[in-house]
């Protein structure tokens, strides 16, 4: 059960319907439930503004995000049904486009670029979540890592795309070059 409290709902939710539509925001988040309580709070909002919204995340958080959703009165599976939600595995996605661990700009935005065409098909306006960047780092792909973030962020300029990234605070500091970069490639960091 999600234990928001009612104030910290309406900031989050403040917070995200504010948001310009070419936005890259970072999260570094200490536990799942922070992660789940802004990104529910980021999917919610995009719902209710009527945006088609990806979610490319690990399986342990599409599950929670989806009981979530559910519980807070959003049907996943009809979102899905009509378009507006696209959940999809964040390793299967990156594998379409890496080869050990490095990105392939060409291959990212042709992978990207037909995502992009699926969710406008019925919604203009797209909000995506993405643990992508967040895997590479885990598995030590820094480089890699703050190359894919810069992709991601000509890909938002380039669509009106209003990205959420999220990384574990856990293990960000292992390569703070690499971290100064991934920072410095968001519009803004979530306060959450």
């Amino acid at each position: 059960m999600n234990k928001y409290s009612a104030t910290k709902r309406k900031a989050v939710d403040e917070f995200w319907s504010t948001q310009p539509p070419c936005t890259h925001c970072l999260q570094l988040y200490d536990s799942d439930a922070a992660l789940l309580d802004a990104l529910e709070g980021f999917i919610a909002t995009g719902i209710r503004q009527g945006d088609a919204i990806v979610v490319i995340a690990t399986p342990s958080h599409r599950i929670e995000l989806d009981r979530r959703l559910a519980y807070a009165g959003f049907d996943p599976a009809a979102a899905a049904g009509r378009g507006q939600y696209l959940p999809l595995d964040a390793a299967e996605l990156l594998a379409q486009f890496t080869d050990d661990g490095v990105p392939d700009e060409a291959r990212f935005r042709r992978v990207i670029g037909d995502l992009l065409v699926r969710a406008r098909r019925h919604y203009p306006s797209v909000r995506a979540f993405g643990e992508m960047v967040g895997l590479l780092w885990a598995d030590g792909h820094y480089a890699s890592t703050a190359r894919l973030e810069e992709m991601w962020s000509r890909v938002c300029h380039d669509n009106d795309l209003a990205l959420f990234c999220a990384y574990p605070k856990a293990g960000f500091d292992a390569a703070p070059a690499f971290a100064a970069q991934i920072e410095a490639a968001h519009s803004q960091a979530c306060p959450f």
